[in-house]
């Protein structure tokens, strides 16, 4: 198969499932001129970011003050939500509305004009009092970027957001002590939220502008460029004979697809349209099929090197280098996808299911050789990050040399066509990233203004008396009930101010615990009621959208058990030493691939199913090898062990596999999927 045939991530739109959400609705409404304006302001955006990246602005004696660039970054892609996302799903889907042409250029135009005064704002103390039409400029910038927010996150952060910017108007009156802070009227908070440093412009915007926009510019071109269909092709031929096949190249490539998004939603569209048949028609039920394809897309956001916005923005909160945050989500991601391979494979086994027959799928030499660029490029945005620790430019330079390659390469070369089309991709990408970024940027600028963040955290230690257990529990709830109505991002910087600080306090690592914040916000893309990522594997499915959450529920097991390890046990986010990171590593795969057998009631390996006695103990043992103390995890090992030696003998062998059911699976796969 060529990597034409999965569909151009461009094309991803609200079409392929209902209710889609507002990151992937809208494209139909923007036409040439439309499409145009976006590809423009893209270049002009870009173009300034990597002049600022690489310290060579040609505009002035060296690079622009930080404010100035923010101010001008939001001028370029604020102007690019009102175009390319409705206001409504009932409203503007199929041309853009007067009004959106003139809230786009009051967005472009208002940050342009703070960018040009960033000097003065900063000389002059605008944020405390500000001229009359700075003022106006403050509270325009206040209410667009709400509305920006709400275009591309939704109406529930927006409002949470929202109501996190005007808690200075009533804090100085809060009757509850920790909750009492700084009181601003309108007009200061205006100017504090639109001109100060903490809010809009504050940490979250800094992080997108100086390192984001390039790792999501680089996963827009390995996309555009052929990446997606590569890491397909590559997955069917390593995995697609094995039994369950289709489901294992499901796995492996929405996992490579989500190093280079982030995106769970997108991901699913993008992969689903071909991993779901082709696995419903390798025998595996529609609910599974989605499930699979959902729990392995959804673990782009936990996986280096691109990982979702939330990771990025660990790194203005940690202050330290993106590469270490990298590092210390490899081991759980890797843990995560083990455990959905694993029980693919068990179920397989147990439902007696063949891969595709080896005459059907590429080879993986020569797929290998015709996709060396990807590979490559993927090698150098390491080696970049990890050898040279170039963080901000490394992304921009691989895209480069991405890109080049496509245009010069002997076949299939990139078009002026499709390089449109990567860069309004590109320019719709950032601009809800930047939209989503700025708006909850309002919720530090609330707490931060009136000095409530530190009482909160110091509340939060208090009400559970100093219990690691209980702050754990109460920190998953609240970062699953916080990702039911927000963004993943949006959910991250409320609790990276309020619980994370609290979680170090009781002697959490400090990774350890903002990856435990990002890890509970991201289960809610598979956990119903929401469950995006489910819901849009369903429609493609054609399944009932909670039956599929349920199973991808448990597919998903590793990420409902894994945060509450690595906050525990350190070494599982590379916080130790060598030698005690790979010891815990290998205790770790042993409990995750037992806890995956437990679920799916079938020991690989011994090849026997399991009783709901064994299942049980297996489940208890296997999270006890995840434990810190050495004692649990020899203990939990030697209950796995003796589960294995008990099924072993008291289990019935599985039924062998009859020549006539090979034949018809052979005749199955080498029929196209619908």
């Amino acid at each position: 198969m060529s990597s034409a045939t999965l569909p151009p991530p461009a094309d991803t739109t609200p079409d392929h499932v209902p209710d889609a959400p507002p990151e992937t609705r809208g494209t139909a409404r923007c036409g040439p001129v439309v499409r145009g304006i976006v590809i423009v302001l893209t270049l002009v955006g870009i173009t300034l970011t990597v002049s600022q990246t690489f310290f060579w602005n040609p505009f002035s004696n060296g690079t622009l003050l930080a404010s100035a660039f923010l101010y001008f970054v939001l001028a370029c892609f604020l102007p690019v939500v009102f175009l390319a996302f409705p206001a409504t799903s009932r409203h503007g889907q199929t041309s853009v509305p007067t009004y959106d042409v003139a809230l786009a250029v009051v967005a472009g135009l208002v940050p342009a004009y703070l960018g040009l005064h960033a000097e003065q704002i900063l000389t002059e103390g605008w944020d405390y009092v500000a001229p009359t039409l700075a003022l106006v400029a403050s509270f325009a910038l206040w209410a667009l970027v709400l509305e920006t927010l709400r275009r591309t996150a939704g109406l529930v952060v927006t409002v949470i957001a929202g109501a996190f910017s005007v808690y200075p108007l009533v804090a100085g009156g809060v009757p509850i002590g920790f909750l009492e802070g700084i009181q601003y009227d309108l007009a200061g908070t205006a100017t504090k939220h639109a001109l100060g440093v903490e809010s809009i412009l504050g940490l979250p915007l800094q992080t997108a502008a100086g390192i984001l926009i390039g790792f999501l510019l680089f996963g827009v071109v390995l996309q555009h460029t052929g990446g997606a269909g590569f890491f397909h092709d590559f997955a069917r031929s390593l995995f697609g004979t094995a039994r369950g096949g289709s489901a294992k190249v499901s796995v492996v490539s929405s996992a490579s697809m989500g190093m280079m998004s982030g995106s769970a939603v997108s991901n699913v569209l993008t992969t689903g349209p071909m991993t779901i048949p082709a696995m419903k028609k390798s025998g595996f039920s529609g609910e599974y099929a989605a499930g699979v394809e959902a729990t392995a897309s959804s673990g782009g956001s936990i996986t280096p090197p691109i990982m979702g916005t939330a990771a990025f923005l660990m790194v203005s909160f940690l202050g330290v280098p993106y590469t270490e945050i990298a590092i210390a989500a490899a081991i759980p991601a890797f843990l995560y996808y083990v455990g959905i391979y694993t029980q693919v494979d068990a179920y397989a086994a147990g439902k007696r299911l063949r891969g595709e027959a080896r005459a059907s799928l590429p080879r993986p030499v020569p797929t290998l050789l015709a996709g060396w660029p990807y590979l490559a490029a993927l090698g150098g945005l390491l080696y970049l990050l990890v050898a040279v620790g170039q963080e901000a430019q490394a992304p921009f330079i691989v895209a480069a040399a991405l890109l080049a390659y496509a245009v010069l390469r002997p076949r299939n070369r990139l078009r002026l066509s499709d390089l449109t089309t990567l860069l309004f991709s590109a320019g719709r990408t950032l601009a809800e990233i930047l939209g989503i970024i700025a708006g909850v940027g309002l919720i530090i600028g609330g707490l931060s203004m009136t000095g409530v963040s530190l009482s909160l955290a110091r509340e939060l230690v208090n009400s559970v008396g100093g219990s690691v257990a209980l702050i754990l529990i109460a920190g998953a709830v609240t970062s699953f009930v916080l990702g039911m109505g927000m963004t993943v991002s949006a959910v991250y910087v409320l609790l990276a101010i309020v619980m994370a600080p609290a979680l170090v306090t009781l002697g959490i690592d400090p990774i350890a615990a903002h990856l435990f914040v990002i890890y509970w916000a991201t289960v809610s893309y598979i956990t119903p009621p929401v469950a995006l990522a489910s819901f849009a594997a369903a429609g493609i499915a054609g399944t009932r959208p909670m039956r599929t959450s349920l199973t991808a529920m448990r597919l998903g097991m590793v990420k409902y058990v894994i945060p509450f390890c690595f906050a525990l046990n350190p070494a599982l986010v590379a916080q130790a030493g060598l030698g005690e990171v790979l010891l815990t590593l290998a205790f770790a795969i042993v409990g995750v691939v037992a806890m995956a057998c437990s679920f799916e009631g079938y020991a690989i390996g011994i090849e026997r199913r399991l009783s709901p006695a064994l299942r049980v103990i297996g489940l208890g043992a296997g999270f006890a090898t995840l434990l810190p103390e050495m004692t649990s995890s020899l203990i939990g090992l030697g209950v796995v062990a003796v589960v294995a030696v008990v099924a072993r003998f008291t289990a019935p062998a599985p039924e062998p596999v009859l020549e006539q059911d090979v034949a018809e699976t052979d005749r199955a796969a080498s029929e196209p999927a619908r």
